[in-house]
């Protein structure tokens, strides 16, 4: 089971935490600064696996990470996880937010963090993997923001034409007549 998923940039500033379970936020925060010292500190060129810190489990957790860049993308997961397969949901991802945002960069993950949470939300939930495919990532994607666009449309003609849209007209004019 997947226990966290966290993004870091080389300055170990977080730009994405997601926990799955229960951690204080003491916890949270003292794993977050663990994992960024266990892999901030190894080389580009070793495993991109560890045993995980003792605010995890110890022995029994992973962490599974890739570094693109400036960002850290880090996966803390049970035993029970396969490492490449983390790896090549990693791999997803980052591949599905670079489509989304038309390359991706940290700026992205600060200004649309909702949308950053939308997509990981289609790959991972309560800690388990749903989907693994791109295309169907960001077709479920698309086809939730038609949905919520059509949702906005509708309801922005609803106010436009009720009455209460009709007061603040009459107000406006009013108090533009005034000055």
């Amino acid at each position: 089971m997947i226990k966290a998923i966290l993004i870091f940039n080389n300055h170990g500033k977080p730009r994405l935490s997601k926990f799955f379970g229960h951690y204080t936020e003491d916890n949270q925060l003292q794993i977050i600064r663990e994992c960024f010292q266990l892999v901030s500190k190894r080389s580009d060129t070793v495993c991109n696996f560890l045993e995980g810190g003792s605010l995890l489990g110890g022995s029994d957790s992973k962490i599974i990470y890739r570094h693109y860049a400036t960002l850290y993308f880090m996966f803390c997961v049970d035993s029970s996880e396969s490492e490449l397969g983390i790896l090549d949901l990693i791999q997803v991802f980052v591949e599905t937010l670079d489509k989304k945002f038309e390359n991706v960069c940290e700026l992205d993950l600060i200004f649309h963090v909702d949308k950053v949470h939308h997509v990981l939300d289609e790959i991972v939930m309560g800690g388990m993997v749903l989907e693994t495919s791109m295309t169907e990532v960001l077709t479920n994607i698309d086809a939730q923001e038609k949905v919520l666009k059509s949702e906005s449309t509708s309801l922005f003609s609803q106010v436009s034409n009720s009455k209460a849209a009709e007061k603040v007209k009459a107000l406006g004019s009013r108090l533009s007549s005034n000055h």
